[in-house]
């Protein structure tokens, strides 16, 4: 997706406030530093070194070690009982990187290819801007998470009782936006990132000479018409004025060319919107791969295991986030539709009021989009970033105060 400048009910503001020049120096230094030293999910304890000895430099307290490497960072003025949560999460992909940069990683065959390392960054600046600011009464919560990359961080965080230990009122987070308008904030009514599901399809049938083929149950031959059919669902079961995505993205079988394989593993993901697509979408995977089996003389065992839901906005967070985006005058983008990935934030919305903003990165480039090889978190919107956050926390305390 390109989107470039921005129109519809957004309004232009001027430029948004700058960081203090030596924060600014040092938000683009600790980015590129994590950018360089990237950890996979469940591996971060690197990562959440580095933030803890930041955090301890901005003399701000923090608890660790919650639902994995998570760290959780508290800021508390004056004397208001509202308690507001900013999350970033922290964990890198398996793919090697190609950007030639001074700083690219120095993991071989793991990179920050989704932007985390800026959104620490960021979170870290938001800490620093709230820290020397003495204009908001309430309690900050900085949430460091980890293993947001398909491995369930908040789901662990939150089993790890970070609610109970850090009663927050609602929550907030971005993701940077490639191919959105540098430094422009898109604010969703309602959805912003899908729901996702794992596909695992095991197709179990009898091996044999592939000069022999009626010895044999070809699960090859079915996992073929499997695929045909599967990619039948979201086009013809699936209301067209609704969204989904059935991609089937790996298959593993056979070792020889003329032998026909006695097993074939077939794995994709799901993504919805809205949950009476996903009961539609599994209700047909289960027919087709009955219906396979029969056809075929095979065993079709499919295995969906489901994320943990959509990313929505609820409707006062996302008003708190637009105001906080017009306040560090940031052009503000209403018109986007939202994107079938997936955002494991989702699952802090099952538990708190909240809102997650999208902020752009720039241009989209080839290779540069999130996930690929070549893609780098543009330091540039490192301001409108950390302003973003600390304001939207103050904005939603202030809520709090005049509800009081």
């Amino acid at each position: 997706m390109r989107i470039s400048g921005y129109t519809g009910d957004s309004r232009h503001h001027s430029k948004v406030p700058a960081l203090p020049p030596e924060l600014h120096k040092k938000l683009t230094a600790w980015r590129r530093h994590l950018h360089a030293h990237p950890e996979l999910s469940l591996q971060e304890k690197g990562t959440a070194a580095f933030v803890q000895e930041r955090l301890a430099e901005l003399g701000i307290p923090f608890e660790t070690n919650i639902g994995g490497h998570g760290v959780v960072a508290t800021l508390t003025r004056g004397t208001a009982a509202g308690r507001v949560g900013l999350r970033a999460d922290m964990d890198a992909l398996p793919i090697t990187e190609d950007t030639g940069l001074s700083y690219a990683s120095t993991t071989p065959g793991v990179m920050h290819a989704c932007g985390h390392d800026g959104h620490t960054a960021s979170l870290l600046g938001a800490a620093a801007l709230l820290a020397a600011d003495t204009d908001w009464s309430g309690t900050v919560d900085f949430i460091f998470q980890p293993a947001e990359e398909g491995f369930g961080g908040s789901r662990a965080m939150v089993a790890a009782g970070l609610f109970e230990r850090f009663p927050v009122d609602r929550v907030f987070g971005f993701h940077n936006w490639p191919g959105l308008e540098a430094g422009t904030i898109a604010v969703h009514d309602g959805a912003v990132m899908a729901s996702g599901g794992r596909i695992t399809i095991t197709i179990e049938g009898h091996a044999g000479h592939a000069g022999m083929p009626h010895l044999t149950r070809d699960p090859v031959m079915a996992a073929g018409h499997l695929i045909v059919a599967m990619q039948s669902i979201v086009s013809r079961s699936v209301d067209p004025l609704d969204t989904a995505v059935l991609s089937l993205s790996a298959i593993e079988g056979g070792t020889a060319a003329n032998q026909i394989a006695g097993k074939v593993v077939i794995r994709g993901t799901l993504r919805h919107h809205r949950n009476h697509v996903k009961d539609i979408i599994l209700a047909r995977i289960g027919e087709i791969c009955a219906g396979i089996a029969t056809s075929f003389d095979v065993k079709v065992t499919p295995d969906i295991v489901m994320g943990v839901g959509v990313t929505a906005n609820t409707p006062d967070e996302a008003g708190f986030a637009r105001i906080a985006a017009e306040k560090v005058r940031a052009p503000v983008r209403r018109d986007l539709a939202p994107s079938m990935a997936g955002e494991d934030f989702a699952f802090y919305l099952q538990q708190r009021p909240g809102a997650f903003v999208w902020i752009g990165n720039g241009p989209l480039r080839d290779g540069a989009e999130l996930h690929g090889p070549r893609y780098d978190f543009n330091d540039a919107i490192l301001p409108v970033a950390s302003h973003w956050m600390a304001e939207v926390a103050k904005t939603a305390l202030s809520a709090n105060e005049d509800v009081a």
